[in-house]
């Protein structure tokens, strides 16, 4: 099953099935002609300063905030779109971050263990 969901002014569609959620794709709020109701979010706790991204390329960003589980990629290692990168824990969910393109991780901007804001790069492809 397939979701839209909205979080901070953005668009989330996710698809759901018994064993997992996937993060489908990600869009502005703004840019659908339809007005939604937001969802509102719990009060998050204090989060780290998102890390500065250096090199250009396709960014991976944090859909919500949360903590970084698993992280399934280095530096310099090839990927296919729709592979699982990272897997984020949200409000005692886990969330797999996807590639959203073929490539190479040019720079990995977190690790496990690491807290992350909604929108904050968490690497590079």
């Amino acid at each position: 099953m397939k979701y839209i969901v909205t979080l901070n002014n953005k668009k989330y569609e996710v698809e759901v099935n018994e064993s997992d959620a996937v993060l489908t794709s990600v869009y502005d709020a703004a840019s659908v002609a339809a007005p939604a109701a937001p969802v509102v979010a719990p009060a998050a706790a204090p989060q780290a300063a998102p890390a500065q991204a250096t090199a250009s390329g396709e960014k991976v960003v944090s859909p919500m905030p949360g903590t970084i589980l698993k992280v399934n990629i280095s530096q310099g290692q090839a990927v296919k779109a729709g592979d699982v990168l990272l897997v984020l824990e949200a409000m005692k969910m886990e969330n797999d971050i996807v590639a959203p393109a073929d490539g190479v991780v040019k720079q990995l901007l977190v690790s496990k263990g690491s807290t992350v804001d909604t929108d904050q790069i968490l690497a590079i492809i």
